[in-house]
């Protein structure tokens, strides 16, 4: 018989040096929710700083243009106000993503109102009206590929920073910007044509 040797096998309990080192390493982003949470109004700044394109974007892919920045202003102070019931504090970037996809779906619960393009506001935005355009073709993309689309070429994110952000894997964000530019290609080559 032979006798277990304290550096293989720690006794129950006991953290090692490795476990001790991993337990305080702490992610940016949970550092910055805890000292939100500690009344540290300027790591909110930073927080804004850092989700603000994503939530835009996430915003931009579900409700009309002139809604998005109210809209955005409007997820970042439910953020704040419902920081309490946060969870795990190195998570607050799906938090956040999840809540602007909510309050995208109450705008259309609540929005019952229209406004008619006319020509003449069509003609004053000619390359503006452009991006609008291919604004909403990606609007009519599958969800799966739209969000990404559009944190990626109207946003302005990385893949990397894509992924980080919303949770999804990068392979996933990668995959689902390729089909999604194929299919905006092809919904572009039919409008094209008249089809």
């Amino acid at each position: 018989m032979y006798e277990a040797t304290p550096a293989l096998f720690p006794v129950i309990g006991q953290t090692t040096g490795a476990d001790a080192g991993a337990k305080q390493e702490v992610s940016p982003e949970a550092a910055l929710v805890a000292a939100v949470r500690a009344g540290d109004r300027d790591a909110f700044s930073r927080l804004y700083d850092t989700y603000g394109r994503m939530v835009h974007g996430i915003l931009l892919a579900r409700v009309p243009y002139a809604e998005v920045d109210d809209l955005a202003q409007d997820v970042f102070l439910t953020a704040f106000r419902k920081l309490d019931t946060l969870r795990d504090d190195g998570s607050f970037g799906a938090w956040i993503a999840m809540i602007a996809r909510n309050r995208a779906m109450d705008f259309h619960r609540r929005s019952r109102e229209t406004t008619e393009v006319t020509e003449a506001v069509a003609q004053t935005h000619a390359t503006q009206g452009e991006a609008m355009e291919v604004l909403n073709i990606i609007k009519l993309l599958p969800e799966a590929y739209r969000e990404p689309m559009i944190l990626r070429f109207v946003e302005g994110m990385t893949g990397p920073e894509i992924a980080e952000r919303t949770g999804l894997a990068p392979a996933s964000v990668r995959v689902n910007i390729h089909r999604g530019m194929k299919m905006l290609r092809e919904k572009m080559g039919t409008q094209g044509r008249g089809v």
